[in-house]
């Protein structure tokens, strides 16, 4: 069993304020439910999660989230801070999984299918990435999402973590600042270095040579899984996103 903490905390001041007023992503009614109820009642229903922990406006959430196993706790000023935060109500825990609030398609399935892909690896933090075949046969329209070519394909990234908790604090703020700089060529050449960047470019790295680029810049055993499940990748951060995600759940209701 792992314990999960869902990262809720992120203000509503973005390009998805034009579609709601509330103050928090998190909050932003999809139907009838806020679109953090969507993932954490995923986790509820997903074999092999015990423990939550929602990191967020504690009042707002306590709302919409009304489930005895569930634990709310206030949001601090940066994403290290909440995520220690989350993983400071989980004492004794070895794995944790680490979830956005903003992934209201991901379902109990693709949960335990990323829990499964991660059972036969040892490592300190699994990221799951989802082919790009994967989102365009599960969506008539395009996806509008950031893809990446490798050898062996073309790959978007997921929005869960699975990590060892010890490895936190030493490895979180660079990872912020790999998450920052991926739209900017200079900006990563300062982190992984000119001559992996060009081979990168011209997509002649292969998923294995990146998967330990990154363990050694975050100096950690990382591993990447290849996920099946689009659920996995397709967040929500601009109003044509919140469209779809309303679309794809009506459509299932």
């Amino acid at each position: 069993m792992v314990d999960a903490v869902v990262l809720a905390g992120s203000p509503n001041n973005g390009p998805l304020k034009e579609c709601s007023p509330v103050p928090y992503e998190a909050l932003i009614p999809i139907g009838s439910k806020a679109m953090v109820q969507y993932v954490v009642e995923a986790l509820a229903l997903a074999r092999g999660v015990d423990r939550i922990v929602v990191v967020g406006p504690r009042e707002e959430l306590a709302n919409h989230l009304k489930d005895d196993r569930i634990k709310v706790v206030p949001a601090g000023s940066s994403l290290l801070e909440n995520v220690q935060r989350g993983l400071k109500e989980l004492p004794g825990t070895r794995r944790v999984l680490l979830v956005s609030s903003d992934i209201p398609l991901i379902t109990p399935r693709a949960i335990e299918d990323f829990l499964e892909l991660c059972q036969d690896q040892e490592a300190d933090l699994y990221y799951p990435i989802v082919p790009k075949e994967a989102v365009d046969s599960r969506f008539a329209n395009p996806v509008r999402r950031t893809y990446v070519s490798l050898k062996e394909g073309i790959f978007t990234g997921g929005n869960l973590f699975l990590l060892n908790p010890e490895v936190v604090s030493r490895c979180l703020p660079l990872g912020e600042q790999l998450v920052a700089a991926r739209k900017s060529p200079l900006r990563l050449c300062r982190l992984v270095g000119l001559g992996f960047l060009i081979r990168f470019l011209l997509h002649r790295v292969t998923l294995e040579e990146a998967q330990a680029r990154v363990s050694r810049l975050l100096g950690i055993r990382g591993v990447v899984v290849i996920s099946r499940y689009p659920e996995v990748g397709v967040d929500v951060d601009k109003p044509v996103d919140l469209a779809l995600v309303a679309r794809t759940l009506q459509q299932a209701s």
